[in-house]
């Protein structure tokens, strides 16, 4: 029998890293409509193009099964970015959906460049099925970098995620150069493994070799309802210096 969300302990994990994000001069919003992220994003200086996973244009996003975070700072400017959504793979699984092109493009065929490709060589891929929530777009400031953010605002999704799907799993994919300073592990990701997603996608001018990482289902619930509110402000309060 499935677990009842308890929706007292969401908050109160919630709570915690909203806190911790105004304490360092952060308001944190969330929303669904991608037509105004993308929106958002385009209009901010310093930050790369948003991914076609997360673009209307490309792959559309039903209610319910996505939403973006953005942080402002005192002045309302964009300090922080980030972006979730839910993928049913129960008759697939995440290996499968990459290297269809259908987790960038809702119609490969449509609006893939004939040159595009995307290898997934992490063998747990493919045992990535069900509700998959997948996490992508996390950009941070320059100026607000090093300040644990990026670990905020990692488990501000989490916390949300959770919340609204309770998947099966929950992954991202992220740069090699992450895995290289250490930069992942502020993300609370418990797995990892290289070949993710080696992706080419001609139009879009993107070249990734990218790590997967991930959590079950089981995995994210716990890290959700830890209770101890003194743990929390202590995992915030020990982020790393970089982000």
């Amino acid at each position: 029998m499935t677990r009842v969300i308890n929706p007292l302990q969401v908050s109160r994990f919630l709570q915690v890293y909203d806190d911790a994000a105004a304490q360092k001069g952060i308001k944190i919003s969330i929303g669904v409509d991608f037509d105004e992220y993308v929106a958002i994003t385009g209009a901010t200086p310093t930050k790369k193009r948003t991914y076609p996973s997360f673009r209307p244009d490309r792959s559309p996003i039903k209610s319910g099964d996505g939403y973006w975070i953005i942080g402002v700072d005192k002045n309302n400017e964009i300090a922080l970015t980030d972006a979730a959504r839910l993928f049913d793979l129960s008759q697939s699984n995440f290996a499968e959906h990459l290297q269809s092109l259908e987790a960038f493009y809702a119609n490969p065929t449509m609006h893939a460049h004939p040159q595009d490709r995307c290898a997934c060589r992490a063998p747990s891929a493919k045992k990535i099925t069900g509700r998959v929530a997948y996490h992508g777009d996390l950009w941070v400031r320059r100026d607000f970098r090093g300040k644990g953010l990026a670990k905020i605002t990692a488990a501000i999704a989490h916390g949300v995620s959770f919340a609204m799907w309770a998947p099966d799993f929950l992954c991202s994919l992220v740069a090699s150069f992450s895995m290289d300073k250490g930069l992942v592990s502020q993300y609370e990701m418990l797995h990892r493994e290289s070949g993710g997603a080696i992706l080419r996608l001609m139009e879009e001018d993107i070249a990734d070799d990218d790590w997967l990482i991930w959590l079950t289902g089981e995995e994210l619930r716990n890290q959700v309802e830890r209770h101890d509110r003194a743990e929390l402000l202590l995992a915030v309060s020990s982020s790393p210096a970089r982000t």
